[in-house]
């Protein structure tokens, strides 16, 4: 398990709500904060679930040891920490994002579904709040194409990581399939917005798909002890691995 000071698994049931949500956004929160709805639903319903491949690559002896910690980068509602922390009663699970409305809902969804080894934290995925290799496994899913700094991402999972720790990463290959998320939050912020004297707020959401060679790049960014790369028709994929500390 990771340090107290960093994270720390409680039974869900008797904590608050996540520190600095907000039930009524200010004009300058982003489309996640303004209508997180939209966004959980394209992930809970139209995303592809990559669970059962995550599982199989992050633990390919078939099981994670007990007390394991998996981060999810950029989590928004949730998705994977909650899945492979039902799925694996054994396990920390941790979602990271920096809206406070997309913790909020990851927080109602897990306890809407009674899942107690699974917490959500704001942070930035650039610059995460835990000490150096004290996690066992991270998650990164439709993250890169919407974060500017994608070089600090890669960094940070390899320095959080754990000797012999493994990260999955999946990124969508095709430009319209990414920015389908983030075109149906503006289509339903401005529909919200009817009939009201609310300014908009900034609304500079942009994604930008990576090519073959500069994911490649990118991932090889870190001294992996192993990549594993592979695509298909719609993401590409890494299963990079975290080498053990030399003597």
């Amino acid at each position: 398990m990771l340090p107290s000071r960093s994270i720390r698994v409680r039974p869900i049931d008797p904590l608050p709500g996540p520190v600095g949500v907000r039930s009524d956004p200010e004009p300058d929160d982003s489309l996640f904060d303004r209508v997180p709805w939209v966004y959980a639903f394209c992930r809970e319903h139209l995303f592809r679930d990559d669970t059962d491949r995550i599982a199989s690559s992050l633990w390919p002896g078939g099981s994670p040891s007990a007390g394991a910690t998996v981060v999810e980068l950029g989590c928004g509602p949730g998705f994977y920490a909650r899945r492979l922390a039902a799925r694996h009663g054994s396990i920390a699970a941790v979602g990271v994002d920096r809206s406070p409305a997309q913790i909020a809902d990851a927080w109602q969804r897990a306890r809407r579904d009674g899942i107690a080894n699974c917490r959500f934290e704001l942070g930035d995925v650039t610059a995460l709040p835990y000490p150096d290799a004290t996690v066992d496994a991270v998650i990164a899913a439709r993250l890169l194409v919407v974060v500017d700094d994608r070089t600090a991402v890669i960094r940070e999972m390899h320095r959080v990581l754990r000797p012999g720790g493994r990260a999955f990463i999946a990124e969508p290959r095709s430009a319209l399939h990414a920015r389908l998320a983030l075109g149906a939050m503006r289509v339903a912020d401005g529909l919200r917005r009817l009939g009201t004297t609310r300014p908009d707020g900034p609304g500079d959401e942009r994604v930008a798909v990576l090519g073959d060679e500069a994911f490649a790049a990118l991932v090889a960014s870190q001294p992996w002890a192993a990549v594993r790369s592979f695509t298909d028709t719609g993401y590409r994929y890494a299963v990079v691995h975290k080498g053990p500390v030399a003597p």
